[in-house]
């Protein structure tokens, strides 16, 4: 049984996770920062969609910021890392990567909000209830990932300040396992719940609206549809190989080398699957709200102008 694997978990990390997670850094750091300066310099007129919208914008921004230094640490098989860059990289990782299903769950229920009230005469579609709202929103991610800190620390200390751990293999797997449960449940599964629920009610007049109208709304409800799969497909692997990864560090079950390695090998794998949404959702910036689009056709055509006079 220990000559089952020939596909080491540090064999993954340096030969997968590092070229992957340079490469998904790549890829949507251009585009997430070409929404941000977007929002920030073209958009004239901010609606709620737009805040909640421009939020992600900078969540995924602020994620995949994270990731060049993860390349790093998994290239070199983690053994020059800073302890206090080793923190504030897993706590703004967890971080954004909850913020992001929360504020793409806000945009789809706004979507669905102003389908019913398309005059924005309802409070839940002002500009100040939406930074309400948003605050809020950072105030709760955070929270839900405060004690992570707590693992981390706990666990260099443990090993000596020599390795920074992924959240599966932190501290006392019991306790990693309930704290994992509920981050899971509140920030993944009560927001994809959410996301699934005002996407199903958007669809649902649409499709109405469609009959009465006899116009076609198949573009809304595909995006809708796809914001929710997305999340679903890629989060969802993540979400319950982690479980089961922690699960299998528990003493009572005993499980052998192999099938733990094995385990943690298909957990390895899922995270790169789990983090590619940053890099895609900026596609949903510019199909959600056609001012931003046109907002940025516009400047772009004045810098086209702007360069042909010089």
């Amino acid at each position: 049984m220990d000559n089952c694997s020939t596909l080491s978990s540090p064999l993954l990390e340096k030969y997968y996770l590092s070229p992957t997670y340079a490469l998904e850094f790549t890829i949507g750091f251009i585009g997430n920062l070409v929404v941000v300066l977007g929002y920030i310099f073209c958009l004239p007129a901010w609606k709620s969609t737009n805040v909640y919208l421009f939020n992600l914008s900078v969540s995924d921004l602020i994620f995949l910021c994270t990731l060049p230094q993860l390349s790093y640490n998994y290239a070199n098989n983690q053994t020059n890392f800073n302890s206090f860059l080793c923190v504030l990289n897993r706590y703004i990782l967890h971080v954004n990567l909850y913020s992001s299903i929360t504020f793409m769950m806000w945009v789809s229920v706004d979507r669905f909000m102003l389908m019913c009230y398309p005059q924005r005469d309802h409070i839940m579609l002002t500009l100040k209830t939406s930074l309400c709202i948003t605050i809020l929103n950072w105030i709760w991610v955070n929270a839900q990932i405060a004690p992570l800190i707590f693992f981390i620390i706990q666990d260099l200390q443990k090993n000596g300040w020599r390795v920074c751990n992924d959240f599966s293999s932190l501290g006392v797997a019991k306790e990693t396992l309930i704290y994992n449960t509920l981050l899971t449940i509140t920030g993944y599964v009560m927001p994809l719940v959410g996301l699934f629920l005002s996407s199903q009610k958007m669809i649902s007049v649409l499709r109405k609206r469609e009959e009465v109208l006899g116009t076609s709304f198949q573009r809304p409800v595909k995006i809708t549809r796809a914001a929710a799969i997305m999340f679903l497909v890629f989060y969802s692997p993540y979400h319950v190989m982690r479980t089961v990864r922690i699960a299998s560090r528990l003493p009572e079950l005993n499980f052998s080398r192999c099938i733990n390695d094995y385990i943690n090998s298909a957990y390895i794998v899922t995270r790169p699957i789990a983090f590619i949404h940053s890099a895609i959702n900026c596609v949903f910036y510019f199909l959600m709200t056609e001012s931003f689009k046109e907002a940025l056709q516009h400047k772009w055509k004045q810098l086209k102008r702007m360069l042909k006079a010089t």
